[in-house]
């Protein structure tokens, strides 16, 4: 079997995430207290309480997800677990550098609040927008925001799965790509319930801020290869896993090349780490009949352990 662990991003948050697995395994209640040590506020409290409206927040939203993704891969990990390769959607690429030791937990914490804030400074309220389109391949969707753009940006944000792309741009010109998307033939065009038109060219100021704050982070060498989303490359050097996370902010979210590679690659079987099961679903999608597992909880944990044969583990 040829496991590849896979670390979602911002849209998975939800009060309450991470609780049951810090309260079962100490190694995951670390996770939590070692990520509010680093930040200085109780972010624990925020993951398992709320409230929800400042769990939303982008700055809080992003560190909260990373946590709770290494606490699951943390449990995962004492159980013997190890992937051939990891890949994670946006910020989960953070999750996922954590995972193969190429990013401390510490620094990865910091560095993703520090993201959420520049992203959500870099252009003003209500100035961006993103949306989803579904049922629309993605050189038609490409065409419809090159007619719509008329001086403006809008471009293709995240492309998830075959048939469903997220664009992001100026408000205006995202909401006349929409129409034009549905012009096209789309199935749906509809505006997302974002704070920021994330992964276009409005974000290079926050891709300027943050690249002096990786410049300072110490990255190591990926002990097994990580797909970056910029590229949907396999790489393991410290030197590009920074650079990739740098180009990541304000280029698109190239997903389902990624799974596909992975696929390529010799992946049978996908495991979500972290909260919820959006990206089993894209993956599912993408690669169709591929085994499909997620561990967010004990309980999913408990299933995924089942599901996965004894030549997974590797002591």
């Amino acid at each position: 079997m040829s496991l590849a662990f896979v670390f979602p991003g911002q849209g998975s948050q939800q009060v309450g995430m991470g609780k049951a697995l810090a309260e079962a395994f100490p190694e995951a209640g670390a996770v939590f207290r070692e990520a509010d040590e680093a930040l200085g506020f109780p972010l624990s409290k925020l993951c398992f309480e709320g409230p929800e409206s400042e769990l939303q927040l982008t700055a809080i939203t992003q560190p909260a997800i990373l946590t709770t993704s290494v606490a699951a891969w943390r449990v995962l990990a004492a159980r013997g677990l190890r992937p051939a390769w990891v890949a994670g959607h946006s910020l989960g690429e953070y999750s996922a550098l954590v995972a193969v030791r190429a990013l401390e937990l510490k620094d990865a914490v910091v560095a993703v609040r520090r993201r959420g804030e520049y992203m959500q400074e870099a252009v003003p309220a209500g100035e961006g927008a993103m949306a989803a389109i579904i049922g629309l391949d993605l050189p038609a969707v490409k065409q419809a925001c090159r007619e719509a753009a008329q001086g403006q940006v809008v471009s293709p944000a995240n492309m998830n799965a075959p048939g469903q792309v997220a664009i992001a741009g100026h408000a205006t010109a995202v909401d006349r790509a929409v129409e034009a998307c549905k012009a096209a033939g789309a199935r749906k065009a509809v505006r997302l319930a974002v704070s920021a038109p994330f992964h276009c060219a409005l974000m290079a100021p926050a891709q300027s801020r943050l690249a002096a704050d990786l410049a300072r982070v110490p990255f190591r060498d990926a002990v097994v290869p990580i797909v970056n989303n910029v590229d949907a490359r396999l790489v393991r050097a410290g030197d590009e896993c920074r650079d990739a996370l740098v180009r990541q902010v304000s280029a698109p979210v190239r997903w389902q090349e990624g799974v596909q590679l992975l696929a390529r690659q010799g992946a049978t079987t996908f495991v979500e780490v972290g909260a919820g099961t959006v990206l089993s679903g894209l993956v599912k999608r993408i690669v169709k009949g591929t085994k499909v597992l997620n561990v967010e909880d004990p309980a999913s944990l408990e299933k995924t352990l089942s599901a996965l044969s004894p030549a997974a583990r590797t002591a």
